[in-house]
């Protein structure tokens, strides 16, 4: 335990100047994976070619998943030292408050923490000393008035100094114990290359740092719940101390919180990923074999309940791992075809998995696009989706020279996983709204305002009714444009019904794609009074009910060369190429039916 004079005289400045060191270290570490990420990529791409290619890619992803690694563990260092110089500092200021008014009341601090003080009250001839001495534990409360520390107030305010003297002391030395502990954790193998066993004990130690400086920086200082707007000017009033602290004691906190800059999230994210990653595996790993499938019992062959579970468990793992991968895979890619770095804006493993992953830079993009898969969407199936973004990236690039462009595959919303009877319910467009309206305004906060990007919602299938939703709940959509294919019906009946109003609204759909007959059948569309028609001609008349393929529901109809529902995003078709017109504002190149 310290004395109190070695607390009186203890410099912190020695561990912040460490924490600025080690802070250093973490982000010239991010600093180098966005390197290795965004701008060593593209030259592997284009200047090697088989084997050579395949190993330097294979190094580059080792070296960008050892930077990150770097950058969060000694952020974890730098956090630490921060908390132990802030809290060890709070209880030297008690400990000063203490030793001041002693010194004010002239009364004296022996070494072993004890108060020398004048006696106030002493009976004549009484043989009692002149002063006395006041030592922490005395008995509290004391009445106030004549019998308060036997009728002396000058021993009563001589033992409360004492104790404040003492809590001091006993205070610093449980924060030095519970920091040295953690520190003392903190420390990684040798080696060049990051493990999962490594990634494994980062979270661990990433929990046990929160539960050592819970009273430095605690989780309950992070906005839960606001506005993008209101996350926006908390992180903004923090000072870049503060943000990196947060950052790597709470990637996943921050990682999720709409309006913070893109690179933020990104870089909290992919933290998030390469720990949920290692994780599963090791959980994958942790099952064993595959118990036998079959058992016999006097009843005959049945099918063996251990199977049963420990098969449940290896495909959701499977499943979880398949989604990573596809996000890793997507970050490898970078520079192939003029592919933009890849910004991972969103991701959890909660109920069937969430990502939210940007082609290029959306905070300063000229250009945006979200695009909300439908039915059966969910992190095992990433790949198709963020492809299809990739494609539409591809194609508005190529559209629109000289300005950026950022397409974004938004699995942010818990999707239907069944036509029937999941998809035909309406409940998972409500519940998705405000999820997809957060985002959206989360988005444009971090752009810096309506104007700062052309941005255009990109629905399929249900994906469409989800922006429905979004766009029949209060407040306005935070959107330019919204393009819609294969729509089941976007539980409005007029495309007027859409903020981005009725000349913004764009709608494709296949001549054998029956997903809008069936969002009738669901009752997906909104009702109105009006006329069916179809190429003009009347078939219909009074109240009815119309998705947006429909000539009454009043979109812009665009031309579609592509089969069945799933085909928009075939490359070099009308279909994709009139997504990337409207995406990148050139209405006058949508080819019409």
């Amino acid at each position: 335990m310290p004395t109190w004079q070695q607390l009186r005289d203890a410099k912190f400045t020695e561990y912040e100047d460490a924490a600025d060191g080690w802070s250093k270290v973490s982000n010239r570490a991010d600093a180098a994976r966005i390197r290795v990420d965004h701008e060593m990529a593209a030259p592997v791409h284009i200047t090697q070619k088989g084997e050579a290619q395949t190993a330097a890619e294979r190094d580059l992803t080792q070296l960008g998943r050892n930077y990150q690694y770097l950058h969060s563990e000694c952020g974890l260092v730098r956090t630490a030292l921060s908390g132990l110089a802030s809290e060890l500092s709070g209880a030297r200021k008690k400990l000063m408050g203490a030793l001041e008014d002693a010194a004010e009341l002239k009364f004296t601090v022996n070494e072993d923490g004890s108060v020398a003080y004048p006696r106030s009250v002493r009976p004549p001839l009484s043989p009692a000393p002149a002063s006395g001495t006041a030592r922490p534990g005395a008995p509290v409360p004391f009445l106030p008035g004549a019998g308060e520390a036997n009728g002396d107030p000058n021993r009563g305010k001589a033992e409360e100094i004492a104790e404040r003297i003492a809590q001091a002391v006993s205070s610093a030395t449980e924060i030095d114990g519970r920091y040295a502990q953690l520190l003392r954790e903190l420390k990684a193998p040798d080696g060049l290359a990051v493990t999962d066993d490594m990634l494994l004990d980062e979270a661990h130690d990433r929990g046990d740092a929160r539960k050592a400086v819970g009273a430095y920086l605690g989780e309950d200082g992070i906005p839960h719940g606001g506005s993008p707007a209101g996350n926006r000017k908390w992180w903004d009033g923090l000072t870049p101390e503060q943000r990196e602290e947060y950052q790597a004691l709470y990637p996943a906190e921050i990682g999720a919180l709409d309006g913070l800059p893109s690179v933020i999230r990104d870089s909290a994210n992919r933290t998030v990923l390469d720990v949920s990653h290692a994780q599963v595996q090791h959980d994958l790993d942790a099952l064993g074999p595959a118990p036998a499938k079959t058992v016999v019992t006097a009843g005959g062959v049945i099918r063996n309940p251990e199977w049963t579970v420990w098969n449940a468990l290896a495909d959701r793992y499977k499943d979880q791992l398949k989604g990573m991968d596809a996000v890793r895979s997507r970050f490898d890619q970078t520079g192939v075809d003029g592919l933009p770095p890849a910004y991972l804006l969103g991701f959890d493993l909660q109920g069937n998995g969430h990502v939210i992953l940007a082609n290029g830079d959306p905070d300063t993009a000229d250009n945006t696009a979200v695009y909300v898969p439908g039915t059966t969407s969910r992190l095992a199936g990433a790949h198709g989706d963020i492809q299809r973004m990739t494609r539409l990236w591809s194609d508005a690039a190529s559209l629109s020279p000289g300005r950026t462009t950022s397409t974004i595959t938004w699995i942010g919303y818990d999707a239907p996983q069944s036509i029937v009877p999941e998809a035909m319910e309406q409940h998972w467009a409500y519940d998705g709204a405000p999820r997809l309206n957060a985002f959206m305004d989360g988005l444009q906060t971090a752009q810096g305002g309506p104007e700062a990007s052309h941005t255009t919602l990109v629905g399929h299938s249900y994906g469409s009714t989800v922006i429905g939703a979004a766009s029949k709940a209060p407040g306005q959509l935070a959107a330019d444009d919204i393009v819609v294919a294969g729509s089941p019906g976007m539980l409005v009946g007029d495309a007027s019904d859409l903020d981005v109003g009725k000349k913004h609204v764009w709608a494709e759909a296949a001549g054998n794609d029956l997903v809008p007959v069936g969002g009738k059948v669901a009752h997906l569309g909104g009702d109105k009074w009006g006329v069916q028609t179809w190429h003009g001609l009347p078939y219909e008349a009074g109240y009815i009910q119309t998705v947006p393929s429909d000539e009454a529901f009043g979109a812009h109809r665009m031309a579609v060369d592509t089969s069945g529902h799933s085909g928009y995003w075939d490359e070099r078709s009308f279909s994709l190429q009139n997504q990337a017109a409207v995406v990148t504002g050139r209405y006058n190149q949508v080819v019409d039916p």
